[in-house]
């Protein structure tokens, strides 16, 4: 349970912060990082005339967000973390991953799962990307995918980091596949703005890391070539594919078939076995 104090001048948390936001703010767990940003330490001499206690019922928020959208090579991994409160949180530096380095990432991790309620992880291997990619858009399926996330965690209040251009959009396309309505707020950039996706995009970032460093177990050997980061615009990336294609005469294994960039690399590679005729 929250213990909220009202008082003329806005609302009061039992340590003596104040800020301006509705009531109504307050009481979702998830704004609290938002409105600690706006918290200003009261001042002694501030004078209230009247006060209202109210006990709030905790609500349950999530954060979704994703890792593995654009490359060309593994999966595309979806987070979802469940909380009460996002303090703890807060306290541990939960952000964006791509503010952090691989080793604060990877220390953020279990400190992550262990705060949260609970946390869901949905793996989407490249063959999967591509069979998908058949009868849907890339966004709708990260529609699909996020769906499934909050289907399980079934918050109150979800913040998803939007990949569509128009983010209410996403936001209501989700809503769409969902068996019950929580309170949905899609956002661009949203794993900057509040620590519950941040903390999401850290387990999303942390868990492709660790399949990409499998597949480059796996594959470097074959051309004793880094992979990269699996990225098309990578130049050590776009090097162990052509130096693949060249060699075996197909994509290798991993590797999104329906990209633009596998596919032109294996349209030229046709193209000039043709020129050897």
């Amino acid at each position: 349970m929250l213990l909220v104090v009202k008082a003329a001048e806005g609302i009061w948390t039992p340590d003596l912060l104040i800020t301006n936001q509705p009531l109504h703010q307050l009481s979702y767990g998830g704004t609290m990082a938002r409105i600690r940003s706006s918290i200003k330490k009261l001042p002694i001499t501030c004078s209230v005339t009247s006060f209202y206690f109210y006990l709030l019922p905790e609500v349950m928020i999530c954060g979704v967000d994703e890792a593995g959208r654009g490359p060309c090579f593994g999966p595309l991994v979806v987070a979802g973390v469940l909380v009460e409160n996002d303090a703890e949180l807060v306290r541990i530096g939960a952000c964006d991953s791509k503010q952090l380095t691989p080793k604060q990432r990877e220390e953020l991790a279990p400190l992550i799962k262990n705060i949260a309620t609970k946390n869901e992880l949905i793996v989407l291997p490249a063959a999967d990307i591509d069979d998908l990619r058949k009868t849907m858009t890339l966004n709708e399926l990260e529609v699909f995918v996020y769906s499934k996330i909050i289907e399980k965690l079934r918050p109150d209040v979800c913040y998803v980091d939007a990949v569509d251009v128009n983010e209410g959009r996403f936001g209501r396309d989700i809503l769409s596949h969902l068996s019950f309505k929580p309170k949905m707020i899609s956002e661009h950039k949203a794993d900057a703005q509040y620590p519950i996706v941040g903390a999401a995009s850290i387990l999303a970032k942390v868990t492709r890391d660790e399949h990409v460093r499998k597949i480059a177990q796996e594959l470097e050997p074959g051309l004793n070539l880094p992979l990269g980061s699996g990225y098309p615009a990578d130049p050590v990336t776009k090097k162990f594919l052509e130096t693949w294609v060249a060699r075996f005469g197909s994509l290798p294994p991993y590797v999104r078939h329906s990209w633009e960039t596998c596919q032109k690399l294996m349209q030229n590679h046709k193209t000039k076995r043709l020129d050897q005729f």
